[in-house]
């Protein structure tokens, strides 16, 4: 019996593709987690990463916070992602945000629609006969404020709406003993951004700090024996420092770091000391708030498997007159913890109202499904769109 939940593992395989004896390999698996993936090609171009990068139209999904030093007051912004494409050729991930800064004492609110589609899946019975087709999908639809509180800090919150359909209805090819249905939830995030000017003889260079916590909210359900799943919780932390060369030309290095606040399935604090992993049952009996803090401490390889499960990135970026820009990064996640390691290049454009990038990532790990994934972004300034309407009225 082909089960609808393949399309996950697809999605997650480069969390255990590389696993050789099963007892070492531990990753954090979670539901929904399209939302884990760098949906624009900006972040994706440096290491995957976006907490403590400059401003850019995307912000809404790495830290809302950001928003505030934009240097328009709104814009939006379209992005693409053909996704695993060297196992299907129908999995996509697209992502809309925009934003609206009210200026310095009022702040402004900011949106996003994240849509996965999983491609086309058959269902099947126990005897391999298709019984329907189906497309399953997820999808996130959140919303941001944010504000300066200091000439250098900003902060944001945002709430987020989470819906994942597996199977587009029931799963009657499981014969009614577990009968699936579409699982949803409610998030919230929570922003922090500290970006300092620096005089250098060169000119005005700028360092920044970005802080998020994400995805803060209860898990998902998808079958009726009651069975959750934790959401991609997560503890992120990043610095930046942007160097200008002279006039025109800029680089800007960054270092990022992704905790996942989910509790493990082998975990030490199961309550089979023999075997150390929770049941599906005990697991689901876990509460959000519960996992998030027991996710701190509760590898049975103690504080160095803890550290194991931070994902670092380290991305540099050079632009030419803020209007040419290039890009390259890496992306590293410990060998027991899924091995998603692979180097990323990107390039971008800029001009006036219209903002255009693209990323390619090159995996390192043998037989990586990431491997020649691409991302496109392309980005408009609202405000710089009214100004030319209104020169052309004049």
């Amino acid at each position: 019996m082909k089960k609808i939940l393949i399309s996950l593992a697809a999605l997650c395989c480069a969390a255990t593709m590389s696993a050789q004896v099963a007892d070492e390999m531990n990753p954090l698996i979670t539901s929904m987690p399209s939302l884990s993936i760098a949906p624009d090609a900006r972040a994706a171009g440096m290491g995957d990463l976006g907490v403590a990068t400059e401003a850019d139209f995307n912000a809404q999904y790495w830290n809302p916070a950001k928003y505030a030093y934009m240097y328009s007051k709104g814009g939006i912004t379209a992005n693409y992602t053909p996704w695993l494409r060297k196992l299907v050729s129908d999995i996509d991930l697209a992502y809309l945000a925009g934003f609206y800064n009210f200026g310095d004492l009022g702040g402004g609110i900011g949106a996003s629609f994240t849509y996965f589609s999983m491609g086309d899946v058959a269902l099947t019975d126990g005897d391999g006969n298709t019984i329907q087709n189906v497309r399953p999908n997820e999808w996130a639809l959140d919303l941001s404020y944010f504000r300066k509180l200091h000439e250098y800090v900003s902060m944001s919150v945002a709430v987020r709406f989470l819906y994942s359909d597996l199977n587009n209805g029931v799963n009657t090819s499981m014969g009614g003993a577990t009968e699936m249905h579409p699982a949803w939830t409610m998030a919230a995030d929570l922003g922090l951004y500290y970006r300092q000017p620096i005089e250098l003889k060169s000119g005005t260079s700028h360092f920044t700090l970005g802080f998020t916590l994400k995805n803060l909210g209860g898990k998902m359900t998808y079958a009726d024996d009651g069975s959750s799943n934790f959401i991609p919780a997560s503890m992120n932390i990043g610095v930046g420092y942007e160097i200008p060369l002279n006039k025109y030309n800029f680089l800007t290095l960054n270092v990022e770091a992704n905790k996942l606040m989910v509790p493990s399935r082998l975990s030490k604090y199961a309550p089979d000391q023999t075997t150390q992993k929770y049941t599906q049952t005990e697991f689901s009996e876990l509460t959000s708030a519960t996992g998030w803090f027991q996710s701190f401490a509760d590898a049975p390889g103690g504080s160095k498997e803890e550290f194991n499960e931070v994902r670092w990135g380290a991305g540099i970026e050079y632009s030419y007159n803020k209007q040419f820009f290039a890009r390259a990064g890496y992306s590293y996640e410990n060998y027991y913890k899924g091995n998603r390691n692979y180097l990323t290049f990107g390039a971008g454009f800029h001009l006036s109202i219209v903002t255009l990038d693209v990323s390619y990532c090159v995996g390192l790990a043998a037989s990586n499904p990431l491997d020649q994934t691409m991302r496109f972004t392309l980005g408009f300034d609202l405000a710089g769109i009214k100004d030319l309407v209104d020169n052309r009225k004049k």
